[in-house]
């Protein structure tokens, strides 16, 4: 894989173990995402919907950041 920046075609990654949010199960609301593990600390977000289309890769530093802000209510309407 070529690094051009943080959007990468799903397929291009290859074979990886995608998870669903959990908010986003059986929900059907059609705003799935999924998330994987690359490996080296970069994680890649995706939308279930779209499983060949793009997908944003984070640092690991970038992915921690979210999660804190997450897990503080950071993001929360």
């Amino acid at each position: 894989m070529t690094e051009t920046g943080p959007v990468r075609a799903a397929g291009e990654l290859g074979a990886l173990a995608w998870r669903t949010s959990t908010p986003s199960d059986g929900s059907g609301n059609g705003s799935c995402v999924e998330v994987a593990p690359l490996g080296d600390g970069r994680v890649a977000v995706r939308h279930s919907h779209h499983k060949d289309g793009a997908a944003i890769v984070y640092s690991a530093d970038e992915w921690a950041a979210f999660m804190a802000g997450a897990k503080s209510g950071e993001f929360d309407f």
